[in-house]
């Protein structure tokens, strides 16, 4: 028994990973996990398309603040379910696209340490983790005398490297190429896959197109909305409740008129308004640290010099108070933080001698200027972030 028990993780029999396993038996494929009961009353239904669209960051949090009960999404609400830990977008799709627990495929969040090279690597970009600039400076304050900092204090991260890292370090099969080696028909519409369309309504369209082509197949969606919205404005803005309105009008424009077609729409997380703090304005921490922290503002993963590790937890306590859950290495491994599968070969030196699992409304940063541009946050361990919906909608 560790000695620190996290309050509640989201429930990893039903959740994402589920998803993809009903997924997976559907069309033939080996499953993992066990599948999503509430999805699979419908998968066993007769559908020659069955489309999984992701909206990111719809959880079931924003439909609420946002939409009519009455409406296209909420109507068809067949019910809530879970993302996986870090509920976060890397960890989350990743789960959905491979149909394993985040232990299992290594992909935890934003940032990862790997240990081979060294380095934080931002692995969709696989580019070496951003900094902020020693020496920067903010460039004005507000009339409230808070500081403001732009854009050039910060470092973009150098090519990680000439090969993908995450890739190289972390590989995975895709339920895609699972349907498709199996014989089946599988197809992505999103903005990072071929034919690569760069905007919601062209991938609705691409959607609709491959619909109406013969014979049963399977098409997994994407978006980066209400996601980047929220990041950049917060979950109840004007710009949020327009973007979440909007997404939900065009939805339903190309979606209701597909034939014959079984519609999951999801999401990987939810998310909250958050109280940033950067970790440069606490020296006390940072004296302690080897390295940035990796994974998440949210979560973050922290390897501590050899001369702090035994003082961190008090230290880190007195700088943040009960506003994070820390927890060893070991104790992450036991509370099965990240999934109940088998970790991954090599995960394990990529978690660091602490992890602080964000349990309030506060995210820890590693620039001043992300602090200051992200209000909306998502990665913690709160129920706003992990709750996420299960839209079903029949087309006969």
């Amino acid at each position: 028994m560790s000695k620190t028990q996290i309050p509640e993780l989201p429930d990893y029999n039903n959740c994402l990973v589920n998803l993809a396993n009903s997924i997976e038996k559907k069309f033939g494929v080996e499953t993992t996990a066990d599948t999503l009961p509430l999805a699979d009353k419908y998968l066993d239904k007769k559908y020659k398309n069955v489309v999984v669209l992701l909206l990111d960051a719809m959880g079931i949090s924003i439909l609420e603040k946002h939409l009519k009960e009455d409406g296209f999404f909420r109507s068809h609400l067949a019910g809530e379910y879970n993302s996986v830990y870090p509920p976060t977008t890397v960890a989350a799709t990743t789960s959905l696209m491979n149909g394993l627990y985040p232990d299992e495929h290594g992909w935890l969040g934003w940032d990862m340490y790997i240990p081979d090279l060294d380095k934080n690597v931002t692995l969709f970009r696989n580019v070496e983790q951003s900094t902020e600039k020693e020496g920067a400076e903010p460039t004005d304050t507000d009339p409230e005398g808070k500081r403001i900092w732009g854009f050039d204090s910060i470092q973009e991260g150098s090519e990680a490297a000439d090969y993908h890292v995450g890739y190289t370090y972390l590989p995975y099969k895709s339920v895609v190429d699972k349907i498709n080696d199996a014989g089946g028909k599988a197809y992505y519409s999103m903005p990072f896959m071929p034919p690569f369309p760069q905007d919601y309504e062209a991938i609705l369209k691409r959607v609709e197109n491959l619909c109406s082509e013969p014979g049963e197949k399977y098409i997994y969606a994407y978006w980066n909305e209400p996601d980047g919205t929220m990041h950049r404005t917060g979950t109840v803005s004007e710009e949020t409740h327009d973007m979440v309105t909007e997404l939900e009008t065009i939805t339903e424009k190309y979606l209701s008129k597909l034939k014959d077609t079984l519609i999951i729409i999801t999401a990987d997380h939810g998310h909250m308004d958050s109280k940033n703090l950067c970790i440069l304005d606490y020296p006390e921490v940072m004296k302690c640290l080897m390295r940035f922290p990796s994974i998440e503002p949210r979560t973050l993963n922290l390897y501590i010099k050899d001369e702090y590790k035994a003082d961190f937890p008090e230290i880190f306590k007195k700088n943040f108070g009960d506003k994070f859950l820390l927890l060893t290495r070991d104790e992450v491994i036991e509370n099965k933080l990240f999934g109940p599968g088998n970790i991954r070969e090599g995960l394990k030196d990529m978690i660091g001698d602490y992890v602080a699992l964000a349990v309030s409304d506060t995210s820890i940063f590693i620039t001043h200027l992300e602090a200051q541009l992200m209000p909306g946050g998502h990665a913690g361990l709160t129920p706003e972030e992990y709750i996420i919906p299960l839209i079903v909608v029949e087309n006969e």
